[in-house]
């Protein structure tokens, strides 16, 4: 009696769909890595990386191959069972950004499903595999993806710690071993990952005591916001934006004033008197009105799309190969202008 298999037909539909889905879409893995990377900053999430990719034939077909405990396909319809064809994965410093980036990704994206693997690992009461999963659909209203709806993608969530345990252990458990592992190697994963636990706990309190609390603002920021002469940098723009728009707008990832400081200058914009007449309520209320932000902006995405707002055309002409991407920078402002002058 023949052992229970998947069909190869349904291994062979399966090749002839991938390879026509990859020659469609041969940069999806780069559109949908600088899509997401660029709707983490623009909500001014703290994160470490990006990653994305698209599964392998090799590996996709192996996925397709496995069979249920009572010999029946476990993916009947691989194409559209296997929801990890493409893998996305944000890696956070500290796990108390994850819930922003599950709210984030919520707003975004149709969540499909919601695993909490290191929660199922507790209530087994052990150690191990930390990272939280999402199975997302792109929609028709997610920024930077629009052309893709409908297009379903897994997302992992971990911790910079989480995910060099699980790194290390995948390497060590599926690429070396030959066989069953020696038991001290078990024990040591354990050990480890109840030591990365304690550890992200640590940052994690370590990023409650660091994290700037609202308070009165300091005299001499207070009054250099005042001062229409003072020189804007890329140190003092944070607490600037602070004191001109409030506490509303999250701060974004440090580095990502240099890149603010630079679109500003394109434009003549270097002292403090000039950003406050940039920021003034009738154009901010307009900005907000017209591209009805589906999350709340980081300092730089908001002053950002006010230049674009006051600028225009002129605005994407000067700044559109400002950062890495400027590919996908031109894209974006021409889509985000489109809708500030729909709404005029």
């Amino acid at each position: 009696m023949n052992a229970p298999r998947v069909p190869d037909a349904t291994i062979a539909r399966l090749g002839s769909t991938y390879f026509a889905w990859l020659d469609a879409h041969p940069d999806i893995a780069t559109t949908f890595r600088g899509a997401l990377h660029e709707l983490m900053r623009d909500a001014g999430i703290t994160f470490d990386r990006v990653d994305v990719r698209v599964k392998t034939w090799p590996s996709l077909k192996a996925k397709a191959r496995k069979l249920t405990a009572d010999g029946a396909p476990m993916y009947p319809d691989p194409w559209n069972d296997i929801r990890d064809i493409i893998g996305a994965r944000v890696t956070v410093l500290h796990s108390t950004e994850i819930p922003a980036v599950q709210r984030l990704l919520a707003d975004q994206f149709d969540v499909l499903r919601s695993v909490d693997k290191a929660e199922e690992t507790r209530i087994a009461g052990g150690f191990g595999y930390g990272s939280h999963h999402l199975v997302l659909r792109v929609t028709d209203k997610s920024e930077g993806l629009e052309l893709y709806a409908g297009t379903v993608f897994e997302m992992q969530l971990r911790t910079v710690l989480q995910h060099a345990w699980a790194e290390f252990e995948h390497d060590i458990r599926y690429k070396r071993s030959g066989g069953s592992l020696d038991p001290r190697v078990d024990r040591a994963f354990t050990l480890a990952a109840g030591l990365i636990e304690l550890a992200d706990q640590q940052f994690d309190q370590i990023a409650d005591i660091t994290a700037p609390a609202p308070k009165e603002p300091e005299p001499q920021l207070a009054a250099t916001a005042g001062a229409g002469d003072a020189e804007l940098t890329p140190e003092t723009l944070p607490g600037i934006l602070t004191l001109l728009l409030g506490s509303h707008y999250p701060l974004s990832r440090a580095n990502d004033y240099r890149f603010l400081m630079e679109l500003l200058r394109t434009h003549g914009i270097e002292r403090v008197a000039q950003l406050r007449d940039l920021l003034n309520p009738a154009d901010l209320e307009a900005v907000a009105n017209s591209l009805n932000y589906p999350f709340v902006p980081g300092q730089v995405r908001l002053v950002d799309d006010v230049l674009l707002n006051r600028f225009g055309q002129e605005h994407i002409e000067r700044t559109w190969d400002a950062g890495n991407r400027p590919k996908l920078r031109r894209a974006k402002l021409t889509q985000r202008l489109e809708r500030l002058r729909a709404a005029r």
